[in-house]
């Protein structure tokens, strides 16, 4: 079964990636982030400088590009362990989220309410944990070749 996991985590972690860097071109989706763009520190200001399309172009290009790392692992394992870390660093910075947009949590309620953009945020949190088990995979790989 573990040899089974982490394939399914790496391709799962592609597929994430690179559908969800898609739908950053996608004015719908823009419009979805806005809360979440807007309050953050880490993203307000390229925000306010590029605006939000853009903004969203350069999001989703990283996400794709970091996907496509992700995937090529079995080809170069170093690449993988560098996409593997730039989507841990892009899931703690979406985490943070959580702690910069009002609209996380349900008005009135304490912490432990998360609305449905919280809880579609606390899903980082495991793929933090993937990303960081992926790249130490890759690394482990990499160091054997």
């Amino acid at each position: 079964m573990a040899a089974a996991a982490l394939p399914v985590m790496r391709y799962g972690l592609t597929t994430c990636f690179v559908w969800v860097g898609v739908l950053k071109f996608q004015d719908y989706e823009i419009e979805n982030a806005e809360p979440l763009v807007t309050a953050s520190p880490l993203t307000a200001w390229p925000r306010k400088k590029w605006g939000a399309r853009n903004l969203g172009r350069v999001i989703g290009t990283t996400q794709i590009v970091l996907g496509s790392l992700i995937a090529a692992k079995p080809l170069v394992p170093r690449a993988f362990a560098a996409g593997s870390l730039g989507a841990a660093a892009m899931m703690v910075g979406t985490l943070s989220f959580l702690v910069t947009t009002p609209e996380a949590w349900r008005e009135g309620h304490r912490m432990s309410q998360l609305s449905v953009l919280g809880e579609a945020l606390l899903k980082d949190g495991v793929l933090l944990g993937a990303s960081l088990l992926t790249a130490a995979d890759s690394l482990s790989a990499a160091d054997h070749s």
